[in-house]
């Protein structure tokens, strides 16, 4: 049986090869689709297509973004390349605020270099192989710790949603009992409205009341919407007992459920079931709010 996952978690995960130590950090919040932003030093670029795939072997829905960061610990094959074109362009954006501000200062070096990849670090061909396990490895470190606080959170989340649904059965248990005397509490009400209205001298039609009292059964009646309404508690834990990525899902039923509900509450003006009905609905509600964190 597959786990709820839950689409907000943190991993972390790092390689050291000797020459170079990686860390890859991933964060996810809930989002309808996989969209995974990749940030890197502008030298590791070139994997981000890799480190895309790792993260949809194992991930279905969620904003990701994955920051990776490179130390060097020992002599590399890495070369350090100026980017002339790059830093003739800073100077001559300088030399223009330098015009229109009627500045005079000359822009330093120091200056110039400190702008983003200005200087950029380049790996040499033949360590190209290492360096792409050494960023795999990392990457698939943060993707298992990921998933590992995805699990948790979702175990938490299967949890609440569980306490919920109990209560809301026990709710629906109540509507249902009250829902047996209406009827007959309608008559009751009935006849002595009449009563109030025109006295004793007046001669009730049975015919009539019954037609009433029937008409008025017929459309109170939510028998069928209680039916339904177990229906989708019963598919909502089923498709909790199946876990994976069922958030889709369980969004799904939740609407139908609020369907019916609101059927029942449009049926029946008794003011314990419209208490109970507002009490489901926020129930409902907070599952959907839940529901919107798993993937």
């Amino acid at each position: 049986m597959a786990k709820i996952i839950s689409m907000t978690g943190y991993g972390k995960g790092e390689h050291n090869d000797g020459k170079r130590s990686i860390t890859a950090e991933i964060k996810s919040i809930n989002n309808r689709y996989c969209d995974i932003n990749v940030k890197t030093p502008r030298h590791l670029r070139f994997f981000e297509d890799n480190i895309r795939k790792i993260l949809k072997k194992s991930i279905q829905r969620g904003r990701i973004d994955v920051y990776l960061n490179i130390d060097y610990i020992s002599e590399s094959d890495t070369v350090i390349v100026p980017d002339i074109c790059l830093a003739k362009q800073y100077k001559d954006a300088i030399d223009e605020i330098k015009r229109e501000l009627n500045m005079c200062d000359e822009p330093s070096i120091d200056t110039i270099i400190k702008f983003q990849d200005v200087l950029v670090a380049r790996e040499d061909k033949a360590d190209e192989e290492e360096l792409r396990i050494c960023v795999e490895s990392a990457v698939s470190n943060a993707v298992e710790s990921l998933l590992l606080m995805r699990c948790k959170e979702g175990e938490q989340l299967e949890k609440d949603i569980r306490s919920s649904m109990e209560n809301i059965l026990l709710l629906i248990q109540d509507i249902s009992k009250y829902s047996e005397t209406i009827v007959s509490e309608y008559k009751e009400k009935l006849e002595n409205r009449i009563k109030e209205l025109l006295g004793n001298s007046y001669e009730l039609d049975e015919n009539r009341l019954y037609n009433e009292i029937v008409f008025y059964s017929d459309k109170s009646d939510i028998n069928e919407e209680i039916v339904r309404f177990n229906s989708h508690m019963e598919q909502l834990d089923t498709a909790l007992q199946s876990g994976g990525s069922i958030g889709r899902k369980l969004d799904f039923i939740i609407q139908e459920a609020n369907r019916e509900i609101n059927t029942i509450g449009s049926k029946i003006g008794n003011i314990n079931i419209t208490q109970i009905v507002i009490e489901v609905k926020n129930l409902l509600e907070k599952i959907r709010e839940q529901i919107q964190n798993i993937e």
